[in-house]
Protein backbone atom coordinates (compact mmCIF):
# COMPACT_ATOMS: atom_id res chain seq x y z
CA UNK A 1 0.00 0.00 0.00
CA UNK A 2 2.83 2.38 -0.81
CA UNK A 3 1.89 6.05 -0.76
CA UNK A 4 2.28 7.68 -4.18
CA UNK A 5 1.27 11.19 -3.08
CA UNK A 6 3.87 13.15 -1.16
CA UNK A 7 2.12 16.47 -0.49
CA UNK A 8 -1.15 17.25 1.21
CA UNK A 9 -1.91 20.87 2.13
CA UNK A 10 -4.39 20.10 4.91
CA UNK A 11 -4.42 18.28 8.22
CA UNK A 12 -5.11 14.56 7.80
CA UNK A 13 -8.74 13.50 8.00
CA UNK A 14 -9.31 11.46 11.15
CA UNK A 15 -11.11 8.29 10.07
CA UNK A 16 -12.68 5.55 12.16
CA UNK A 17 -13.10 2.07 10.70
CA UNK A 18 -16.11 -0.15 11.30
CA UNK A 19 -15.28 -3.80 10.71
CA UNK A 20 -12.28 -6.06 11.31
CA UNK A 21 -12.64 -8.78 8.71
CA UNK A 22 -10.22 -9.63 5.88
CA UNK A 23 -11.16 -6.59 3.74
CA UNK A 24 -10.88 -4.23 6.70
CA UNK A 25 -7.50 -5.65 7.71
CA UNK A 26 -6.11 -6.04 4.20
CA UNK A 27 -7.32 -2.83 2.57
CA UNK A 28 -9.16 -0.26 4.66
CA UNK A 29 -6.86 -0.16 7.68
CA UNK A 30 -3.51 0.05 5.84
CA UNK A 31 -4.86 2.45 3.20
CA UNK A 32 -6.34 4.87 5.72
CA UNK A 33 -3.28 4.66 7.96
CA UNK A 34 -0.82 5.34 5.12
CA UNK A 35 -1.65 9.04 4.80
CA UNK A 36 -0.79 11.80 4.40
CA UNK A 37 -4.41 12.64 3.62
CA UNK A 38 -5.98 10.41 6.27
CA UNK A 39 -5.20 9.06 9.72
CA UNK A 40 -6.72 5.87 11.12
CA UNK A 41 -7.80 6.87 14.62
CA UNK A 42 -10.11 4.08 15.78
CA UNK A 43 -11.54 0.68 14.89
CA UNK A 44 -14.80 -0.79 16.11
CA UNK A 45 -16.13 -4.28 15.43
CA UNK A 46 -18.58 -6.61 17.09
CA UNK A 47 -15.63 -8.83 18.04
CA UNK A 48 -13.44 -6.71 20.37
CA UNK A 49 -10.36 -8.89 19.91
CA UNK A 50 -10.55 -8.53 16.12
CA UNK A 51 -10.88 -4.76 16.51
CA UNK A 52 -7.74 -4.69 18.67
CA UNK A 53 -5.78 -6.79 16.19
CA UNK A 54 -6.81 -4.47 13.36
CA UNK A 55 -6.12 -1.24 15.25
CA UNK A 56 -2.86 -1.97 17.05
CA UNK A 57 -0.44 -2.06 14.07
CA UNK A 58 -1.40 1.54 13.28
CA UNK A 59 -1.60 2.97 16.78
CA UNK A 60 -5.36 3.34 16.51
CA UNK A 61 -7.81 2.92 19.37
CA UNK A 62 -9.96 -0.22 19.56
CA UNK A 63 -13.27 1.42 20.43
CA UNK A 64 -15.54 -0.44 22.82
CA UNK A 65 -18.74 0.97 21.37
CA UNK A 66 -19.81 2.42 18.03
CA UNK A 67 -20.57 5.72 19.79
CA UNK A 68 -17.02 5.84 21.13
CA UNK A 69 -15.67 5.44 17.60
CA UNK A 70 -17.82 8.38 16.45
CA UNK A 71 -16.27 10.55 19.16
CA UNK A 72 -12.77 9.76 17.87
CA UNK A 73 -13.13 10.63 14.18
CA UNK A 74 -14.36 13.05 11.51
CA UNK A 75 -15.29 10.34 9.04
CA UNK A 76 -16.21 6.66 9.18
CA UNK A 77 -15.18 3.92 6.75
CA UNK A 78 -17.21 0.73 6.59
CA UNK A 79 -16.10 -2.84 5.87
CA UNK A 80 -19.16 -4.78 7.00
CA UNK A 81 -22.11 -6.56 5.31
CA UNK A 82 -24.44 -4.21 3.41
CA UNK A 83 -27.38 -4.50 5.81
CA UNK A 84 -25.14 -3.59 8.75
CA UNK A 85 -23.51 -0.78 6.77
CA UNK A 86 -26.79 0.87 5.79
CA UNK A 87 -27.90 1.10 9.42
CA UNK A 88 -24.62 2.19 11.00
CA UNK A 89 -23.66 4.60 8.21
CA UNK A 90 -27.02 6.31 8.59
CA UNK A 91 -26.32 6.76 12.30
CA UNK A 92 -22.83 8.08 11.53
CA UNK A 93 -24.21 10.60 9.02
CA UNK A 94 -26.78 11.83 11.51
CA UNK A 95 -23.90 12.35 13.95
CA UNK A 96 -22.26 14.63 11.39
CA UNK A 97 -19.62 12.20 10.14
CA UNK A 98 -18.62 11.75 6.51
CA UNK A 99 -18.94 8.15 5.32
CA UNK A 100 -16.77 5.96 3.10
CA UNK A 101 -19.05 3.15 1.95
CA UNK A 102 -18.55 -0.29 0.46
CA UNK A 103 -20.68 -1.51 -2.39
CA UNK A 104 -23.53 -2.29 -2.39
CA UNK A 105 -24.47 0.59 -0.11
CA UNK A 106 -27.41 -1.43 1.27
CA UNK A 107 -28.96 -4.85 0.99
CA UNK A 108 -31.92 -3.50 -0.98
CA UNK A 109 -33.28 -0.27 -2.46
CA UNK A 110 -35.31 0.88 0.59
CA UNK A 111 -32.29 0.59 2.92
CA UNK A 112 -30.04 2.32 0.38
CA UNK A 113 -32.59 5.11 -0.02
CA UNK A 114 -32.88 5.59 3.75
CA UNK A 115 -29.10 5.87 3.94
CA UNK A 116 -28.99 8.47 1.16
CA UNK A 117 -31.77 10.43 2.86
CA UNK A 118 -29.78 10.42 6.11
CA UNK A 119 -26.65 11.61 4.32
CA UNK A 120 -28.52 14.33 2.45
CA UNK A 121 -30.36 15.40 5.59
CA UNK A 122 -27.11 15.74 7.53
CA UNK A 123 -25.26 17.41 4.65
CA UNK A 124 -22.19 15.20 5.05
CA UNK A 125 -19.76 13.94 2.44
CA UNK A 126 -20.08 10.38 1.13
CA UNK A 127 -18.04 8.19 -1.18
CA UNK A 128 -18.39 4.60 -2.41
CA UNK A 129 -15.45 2.20 -2.81
CA UNK A 130 -16.06 1.22 -6.44
CA UNK A 131 -12.43 0.18 -6.66
CA UNK A 132 -12.09 0.05 -10.45
CA UNK A 133 -13.02 3.71 -10.72
CA UNK A 134 -9.95 4.79 -8.76
CA UNK A 135 -7.42 3.03 -10.96
CA UNK A 136 -5.59 5.40 -13.34
CA UNK A 137 -6.07 2.94 -16.23
CA UNK A 138 -9.82 2.80 -15.69
CA UNK A 139 -9.99 6.59 -15.51
CA UNK A 140 -8.15 6.85 -18.82
CA UNK A 141 -10.51 4.26 -20.33
CA UNK A 142 -13.55 6.29 -19.29
CA UNK A 143 -11.97 9.52 -20.54
CA UNK A 144 -11.29 7.92 -23.93
CA UNK A 145 -14.80 6.40 -24.02
CA UNK A 146 -16.33 9.86 -24.18
CA UNK A 147 -14.89 10.25 -27.68
CA UNK A 148 -16.08 6.85 -28.95
CA UNK A 149 -19.38 6.19 -30.70
CA UNK A 150 -20.59 2.97 -29.07
CA UNK A 151 -23.07 0.68 -30.79
CA UNK A 152 -22.73 -2.16 -28.34
CA UNK A 153 -20.62 -3.52 -25.52
CA UNK A 154 -19.92 -6.74 -23.73
CA UNK A 155 -18.51 -7.12 -20.26
CA UNK A 156 -17.94 -9.62 -17.49
CA UNK A 157 -17.22 -9.81 -13.80
CA UNK A 158 -16.20 -13.38 -12.97
CA UNK A 159 -14.52 -14.88 -9.92
CA UNK A 160 -14.27 -17.93 -7.69
CA UNK A 161 -15.06 -15.94 -4.53
CA UNK A 162 -18.20 -17.92 -3.66
CA UNK A 163 -16.42 -21.28 -3.92
CA UNK A 164 -14.64 -20.76 -0.61
CA UNK A 165 -12.29 -18.47 1.27
CA UNK A 166 -12.59 -15.14 3.03
CA UNK A 167 -15.19 -13.67 0.68
CA UNK A 168 -17.62 -16.60 0.62
CA UNK A 169 -19.66 -14.69 3.19
CA UNK A 170 -23.34 -15.36 3.99
CA UNK A 171 -24.73 -12.30 2.21
CA UNK A 172 -22.72 -13.02 -0.95
CA UNK A 173 -23.74 -16.68 -1.02
CA UNK A 174 -27.40 -15.76 -0.51
CA UNK A 175 -27.67 -12.87 -2.99
CA UNK A 176 -24.95 -13.81 -5.47
CA UNK A 177 -22.96 -11.96 -8.08
CA UNK A 178 -25.64 -9.45 -9.03
CA UNK A 179 -25.38 -7.71 -5.65
CA UNK A 180 -21.63 -8.31 -5.21
CA UNK A 181 -20.02 -7.87 -8.65
CA UNK A 182 -22.96 -6.13 -10.30
CA UNK A 183 -22.20 -2.65 -8.90
CA UNK A 184 -18.70 -2.70 -10.40
CA UNK A 185 -19.74 -3.79 -13.89
CA UNK A 186 -22.91 -1.70 -14.12
CA UNK A 187 -21.03 1.35 -12.91
CA UNK A 188 -18.41 0.98 -15.63
CA UNK A 189 -21.01 0.38 -18.37
CA UNK A 190 -23.15 3.31 -17.23
CA UNK A 191 -20.13 5.61 -17.03
CA UNK A 192 -18.51 4.51 -20.30
CA UNK A 193 -21.56 4.36 -22.58
CA UNK A 194 -24.06 6.65 -20.89
CA UNK A 195 -27.04 6.16 -18.59
CA UNK A 196 -28.66 2.74 -18.55
CA UNK A 197 -32.38 3.18 -19.17
CA UNK A 198 -33.53 -0.45 -19.31
CA UNK A 199 -32.06 -3.61 -17.84
CA UNK A 200 -33.05 -7.27 -17.97
CA UNK A 201 -31.51 -10.34 -16.41
CA UNK A 202 -31.62 -14.07 -16.90
CA UNK A 203 -30.07 -16.87 -14.90
CA UNK A 204 -29.30 -17.47 -11.24
CA UNK A 205 -27.24 -14.75 -9.47
CA UNK A 206 -25.77 -17.44 -7.21
CA UNK A 207 -24.38 -19.31 -10.21
CA UNK A 208 -24.33 -17.24 -13.43
CA UNK A 209 -26.44 -14.31 -14.55
CA UNK A 210 -26.57 -12.48 -17.89
CA UNK A 211 -27.67 -8.85 -18.09
CA UNK A 212 -28.81 -6.91 -21.15
CA UNK A 213 -28.77 -3.13 -20.79
CA UNK A 214 -30.21 -0.46 -23.06
CA UNK A 215 -28.54 2.93 -22.82
CA UNK A 216 -29.87 6.43 -23.34
CA UNK A 217 -27.64 6.70 -26.42
CA UNK A 218 -29.33 3.71 -28.07
CA UNK A 219 -26.37 1.41 -27.45
CA UNK A 220 -26.91 -2.06 -26.03
CA UNK A 221 -24.53 -3.72 -23.60
CA UNK A 222 -24.35 -7.16 -22.07
CA UNK A 223 -22.74 -8.38 -18.88
CA UNK A 224 -21.89 -11.85 -17.58
CA UNK A 225 -21.63 -12.10 -13.80
CA UNK A 226 -20.59 -14.97 -11.57
CA UNK A 227 -18.75 -15.57 -8.33
CA UNK A 228 -19.03 -19.34 -8.62
CA UNK A 229 -16.65 -20.21 -11.47
CA UNK A 230 -13.09 -21.42 -11.14
CA UNK A 231 -11.21 -18.52 -12.70
CA UNK A 232 -8.09 -17.37 -10.88
CA UNK A 233 -7.49 -14.51 -10.83
CA UNK A 234 -10.92 -13.05 -11.38
CA UNK A 235 -11.89 -11.30 -14.60
CA UNK A 236 -13.23 -7.75 -14.90
CA UNK A 237 -13.47 -6.69 -18.53
CA UNK A 238 -15.45 -4.17 -20.59
CA UNK A 239 -15.29 -4.01 -24.40
CA UNK A 240 -16.83 -1.16 -26.40
CA UNK A 241 -17.67 -1.60 -30.10
CA UNK A 242 -18.82 0.83 -32.79
CA UNK A 243 -18.19 2.06 -36.34
CA UNK A 244 -14.61 2.98 -35.39
CA UNK A 245 -12.02 1.06 -33.38
CA UNK A 246 -13.36 0.37 -29.93
CA UNK A 247 -11.90 0.32 -26.45
CA UNK A 248 -11.15 -2.35 -23.88
CA UNK A 249 -10.78 -2.14 -20.12
CA UNK A 250 -9.29 -5.28 -18.59
CA UNK A 251 -7.96 -5.35 -15.05
CA UNK A 252 -6.17 -8.70 -15.43
CA UNK A 253 -2.68 -7.22 -15.37
CA UNK A 254 -3.38 -4.17 -13.24
CA UNK A 255 -1.92 -3.58 -9.80
CA UNK A 256 -4.86 -3.07 -7.43
CA UNK A 257 -2.63 -1.08 -5.09
CA UNK A 258 -2.67 1.77 -7.62
CA UNK A 259 -6.34 2.39 -6.73
CA UNK A 260 -5.93 3.13 -3.06
CA UNK A 261 -3.88 6.36 -2.99
CA UNK A 262 -6.34 7.83 -5.51
CA UNK A 263 -9.33 6.75 -3.44
CA UNK A 264 -7.78 8.15 -0.27
CA UNK A 265 -6.94 11.47 -1.91
CA UNK A 266 -10.42 11.78 -3.44
CA UNK A 267 -12.13 11.12 -0.12
CA UNK A 268 -9.94 13.49 1.85
CA UNK A 269 -10.35 16.19 -0.80
CA UNK A 270 -14.12 15.82 -0.62
CA UNK A 271 -13.94 16.02 3.17
CA UNK A 272 -11.86 19.16 3.25
CA UNK A 273 -13.92 20.84 0.50
CA UNK A 274 -17.25 19.68 1.90
CA UNK A 275 -18.35 18.53 -1.56
CA UNK A 276 -18.87 14.86 -2.46
CA UNK A 277 -17.45 13.60 -5.75
CA UNK A 278 -19.16 11.67 -8.52
CA UNK A 279 -18.92 8.36 -6.66
CA UNK A 280 -21.11 9.34 -3.73
CA UNK A 281 -23.95 7.54 -1.98
CA UNK A 282 -26.39 8.68 -4.66
CA UNK A 283 -24.29 6.82 -7.20
CA UNK A 284 -24.55 3.78 -4.96
CA UNK A 285 -28.33 4.17 -4.82
CA UNK A 286 -28.58 4.40 -8.61
CA UNK A 287 -26.63 1.15 -8.97
CA UNK A 288 -28.83 -0.47 -6.32
CA UNK A 289 -31.93 0.53 -8.30
CA UNK A 290 -30.49 -0.98 -11.50
CA UNK A 291 -29.65 -4.19 -9.66
CA UNK A 292 -33.19 -4.42 -8.24
CA UNK A 293 -34.69 -3.95 -11.70
CA UNK A 294 -32.46 -6.67 -13.12
CA UNK A 295 -33.30 -9.03 -10.26
CA UNK A 296 -37.03 -8.49 -10.78
CA UNK A 297 -36.77 -9.80 -14.34
CA UNK A 298 -35.06 -13.07 -13.38
CA UNK A 299 -37.92 -14.23 -11.17
CA UNK A 300 -35.48 -15.02 -8.36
Amino acid sequence: MADTVSSWPHSPVKVGLVGAGPWARGVHAPVLAAGPETELTAVWARRPEAARETAEPYGAVAAQRFEELLDLCEAVAFAVPPDVQADLAGRAAKAGKAVLLEKPVGLDVPSARRLVDAIDGAGVVSQVVLSNRYHPVAREFLRAARAVEVSGARSCGLSSAFLGGDFATPWRLEHGALLDVGPHVLDLLDAAIGPITEIRGTGDPRKWIELTCEHESGAVSQASLSGSVDVRPGIMRVELFGPRPGLVYDNADLDDDACWPVLRRDFATAMRSGVSGELDARRGLRLQELIARAASTTGR
